[in-house]
C-alpha cells in the first residue's frame, strides 16, 4: 500500500477553535489556546499519521480578509495566506454558537478565489442545537460551492473521528514530508516560548500581551535529563514591567510556575524556567 499524503489548512474566525481541534487530533499541545483574539500569531503546523496516510495540518491565524491596519495585522494576514497557499483543501472552522452570517459571506466569497476544495465545519455543537445550524447550512450551501459540512465539539471530542475520516479521503500518493513519530515542524524552543505566551495571555490583560516579545537565550539539557531554560519578556513600554511583576513579585512568579508546569508536561521532562523582564532596545 503506497504513502498518502493531505495538508490541511484549518482557518476561520478567531475563537473558532482551531487550535483546540488541531491539538485534539494531534494528540499534543502543538497551538496554545486562549480566548483573546489573534492567540495564533504564525501558522502553526501538526501532524497526524493514520497507517498510510499523512494529514498535516496548518492552524492559521483568526481569518480577516479585510485591509491590515497595522505591521501586526499585516503578518498576521500574511501568515493566515501562507497556510491556505501552502494546503491541499481549506476546512472553514466556525463557531457554531456566534456564527454570522454576513461576516460568512464575506470570507468565503473571498476563499473560493484560491479555487481549492473547502469544508466547513461547525464547531462546539455541544453549545447549539442542530436544528438552529440547518438553515444556515442551506443558506451557505445556496451561496457557494462547499464540498460538504460537517458537525463537530473539539473540547467534547464530538465527531473527530467523523471528521478525520472525510478528509482523508481527498489524501492523494506522495511520500510522506514528516517521519513518523513527528507531529510539529516546531522545535521545543518555538513550543516552550508559545507555553509562555499563552500564559502572558491567561493572566495579563488588554493589550498587554500583543506588546510582548518572547526571546529564548538558554536551553539546555543537563546530565540528568532535566532543561533548564532561560526567557526574556521583552517589553515595549516601562509601565507593563510593574504589571507583569505585580505586587511583591506575586505576578511573575504565578506566570514562571504555570508556565514551567506547561513545559514539563509537554517536553516530558523536569523544567527549570528563568525569566527576565527587559525593556525593547
Amino acid at each position: 500500500m503506497k504513502k498518502k499524503i493531505l495538508k490541511v489548512a484549518l482557518v476561520g474566525r478567531t475563537n473558532a477553535g482551531k487550535s483546540t481541534l488541531i491539538n485534539r487530533i494531534v494528540g499534543e499541545k502543538v497551538s496554545i489556546q486562549n480566548k483573546k483574539i489573534n492567540t495564533t500569531q504564525v501558522t502553526i503546523l501538526g501532524v497526524k499519521n493514520i497507517k498510510k496516510t499523512q494529514l498535516i495540518f496548518y492552524d492559521t491565524p483568526g481569518s480577516n480578509f479585510l485591509k491590515s491596519l497595522n505591521k501586526q495585522s499585516k503578518n498576521l494576514k500574511t501568515n493566515l495566506w501562507n497556510g491556505i497557499d501552502e494546503s491541499d483543501i481549506i476546512v472553514y472552522l466556525i463557531d457554531s454558537k456566534t456564527a454570522n452570517l454576513k461576516f460568512l459571506y464575506d470570507q468565503l466569497k473571498k476563499l473560493q478565489e484560491v479555487n481549492k476544495k473547502i469544508i466547513v465545519v461547525f464547531n462546539k455543537i455541544d453549545l447549539i442545537l442542530n436544528k438552529k445550524i440547518l438553515p444556515l447550512i442551506s443558506k451557505i450551501n445556496k451561496s457557494f460551492e462547499i464540498d460538504s459540512f460537517l458537525t463537530i465539539s473539539s473540547l467534547k471530542n464530538i465527531g473527530i473521528n467523523d471528521f478525520i475520516n472525510h478528509i482523508k479521503k481527498f489524501a492523494y500518493s506522495s511520500k510522506w514530508i514528516f517521519d513518523e513519530d513527528e507531529i510539529t515542524n516546531k522545535d521545543d524552543i518555538f513550543i516552550s516560548e508559545e507555553l509562555l505566551r499563552e500564559t502572558l495571555l491567561n493572566y495579563l490583560h488588554k493589550e498587554i500581551p500583543y506588546n510582548l516579545n518572547i526571546k529564548t537565550t538558554n536551553f539546555k539539557i543537563l546530565k540528568n535529563h532535566d532543561i533548564k531554560i532561560k526567557q526574556k519578556i521583552i517589553i515595549n513600554e516601562l509601565r507593563y514591567k510593574k504589571i507583569i511583576l505585580g505586587k511583591k513579585g506575586e505576578m511573575i512568579k504565578k506566570i514562571r510556575e504555570d508556565s514551567q508546569k506547561k513545559i514539563s508536561q509537554i517536553l516530558n521532562a523536569k523544567i527549570h524556567l528563568y525569566i527576565e523582564i527587559l525593556m525593547h532596545e
